[in-house]
């Protein structure tokens, strides 16, 4: 039905406007002809009627001046009489040929001898002599009584004929009735599957132009958008389809200078790092405390550093798939522990109190895509807490699957802001207290990595003042991830 398609939107939606028209368009046409056939017979029927009425009617009366003009001339013998009787039994004769016209075969049979008496009555009252008054009486008042019930039986007849006729219109009407549900009830489904072939048409591009945008909106640039069906909806396709390689080559050039800037930074960063550890550990001589206190903060911002340049090279790397998951067997408290370690500076600096229950429990997972989740989680905490505040940091096992939750005793998420932290490079309100501010990637780099074990990342209200993250995963790892997606819920 190649042949049916049209170039456009406008030409398709005409096409399906015909074809839910044509229906409706033969149903009017079909009902129109029907009741005009109906109309035409039953004005047939009440002309016939009206008219055989009428006509039995002058017969009866034409019939009576006849007879009385008949009797007058055998009794008075005067021509005037005479001549009035014939011009009557004219009048008669046009009568009942008129009456022939729209007569039945019985009727017009009846007609035929009603015709005969009338012969038989003309030829006596003209050929027999006038004064014979006595002899004729009884002869005419046969024949008038016999020409009377003729009369009779022709209306009878006319009004049988006119009930058959009423009959048969009634079957018609019935017919026409019937005809006309058959062919509603025919053309319904006529109409149903126009309805369908439009929808179809026209839906199936405009889903696939919907769901185009939704991977567009969500990331998902992998998959080749194509359209088919109209030629402008095509075309629309393909404006889509050059947005979305254009958006790829963005996205590459993006995880390219990241990952470029990334390796150049780190060598100068880890000089630093160097550095500092020589002057804490005394390689050029003893500190005293107020230059231990400087050299500590150069570390402390030395690994806050190199976390972020570390998230940046995870992100990248994830974002580009050039790396999977290498899963392997070991404990998440010695795991934390270390993490923790890497914190101790920033918060005993801050005087934070660490509340931390944590099982022992092993997992068989990517060991340092859990630390990274790990160390940003913890961070974040760190970053967002109040001075002399609480990090709390709880796990255990819950069937197959970890349950960790990292919270603070900070401000919390904003409602408006908690569809945008898990986004890449979404920094939210400031940190008080930290000198370098954040690349806005690190919940991003959670979200990537515990959606890439085949778990989720929930924000939790009502159990700590702060902000809450409850992370639900998978103790054991399956061999093949989950498509990356929206895996963050509200609780």
């Amino acid at each position: 039905m190649r042949w049916l398609r049209p170039k456009s939107l406008t030409g398709l939606m005409l096409l399906g406007l015909a074809l839910l028209a044509l229906p409706l368009l033969v149903a009017i046409v079909t009902a129109a002809l029907q009741f005009r056939t109906l109309s035409i017979a039953g004005q047939k029927i009440i002309i016939e009627g009206v008219t055989s009425a009428r006509e039995s009617q002058r017969l009866f009366s034409e019939i009576d001046s006849l007879e009385r003009t008949a009797r007058l001339y055998d009794v008075l013998d005067d021509p005037k009489l005479l001549q009035s009787y014939q011009h009557e039994d004219s009048q008669l004769t046009a009568t009942r040929r008129e009456l022939t016209v729209h007569a039945s075969a019985a009727t017009r049979a009846t007609l035929q001898q009603l015709a005969a008496v009338q012969q038989k009555i003309r030829t006596r009252v003209l050929t027999t002599p006038p004064g014979t008054q006595a002899a004729n009486a009884a002869g005419l008042g046969t024949l008038f009584a016999t020409l009377g019930g003729l009369v009779d039986r022709t209306a009878q007849e006319s009004n049988q004929h006119i009930d058959t006729e009423m009959a048969s219109l009634r079957r018609m009407t019935e017919e026409a009735r019937e005809r006309l549900f058959w062919q509603a009830a025919l053309l319904l489904p006529l109409t149903l599957v126009a309805i369908y072939m439009l929808t179809l048409a026209i839906g199936r591009p405009l889903r696939q132009i919907d769901r185009a945008i939704s991977d567009l909106g969500h990331g998902r640039l992998h998959e080749r958008i194509a359209v088919t069906g109209p030629h402008d909806l095509e075309r629309l396709g393909g404006q889509l389809e050059w947005l979305r390689l254009r958006l790829n080559e963005l996205a590459e050039e993006r995880n390219r200078f990241l990952r470029h800037m990334s390796h150049e930074l780190k060598t100068p960063l880890a000089n630093i790092r160097e550095g500092t550890d020589l002057l804490m550990d005394g390689a050029v001589g003893q500190l005293d405390a107020g230059q231990r206190e400087v050299a500590a903060i150069l570390r402390d911002n030395g690994i806050q550093l190199q976390r972020m340049i570390e998230n940046l090279l995870s992100f990248s790397a994830w974002q580009t798939s050039s790396v999977g998951l290498d899963p392997s067997e070991f404990r998440l408290r010695p795991l934390v522990k270390q993490v923790l370690e890497n914190q101790q500076l920033t918060v005993l600096s801050q005087r934070m109190r660490l509340d931390v229950q944590v099982d022992d429990v092993m997992l068989y997972a990517d060991r340092g895509k859990v630390r990274l989740i790990l160390e940003n989680l913890v961070s974040n905490a760190v970053k967002y807490s109040p001075k002399g505040g609480t990090i709390h940091i709880r796990a255990h096992s819950s069937g197959p699957n970890l349950i960790l939750d990292v919270a603070d005793n900070g401000p919390g998420i904003p409602p408006e802001d908690r569809e945008h932290v898990f986004h890449a490079f979404y920094t939210g309100r400031a940190a008080n207290g930290i000198s370098v501010k954040g690349t806005g990637i690190g919940l991003s780099v959670v979200l990537e990595f515990v959606t890439a074990h085949g778990g989720t990342v929930q924000i939790i209200d009502g159990q700590y003042p702060g902000a809450h993250f409850r992370i639900r995963m998978p103790r054991v790892v399956r061999n093949q991830p989950p498509e990356r997606g929206n895996q963050v819920h509200a609780a």
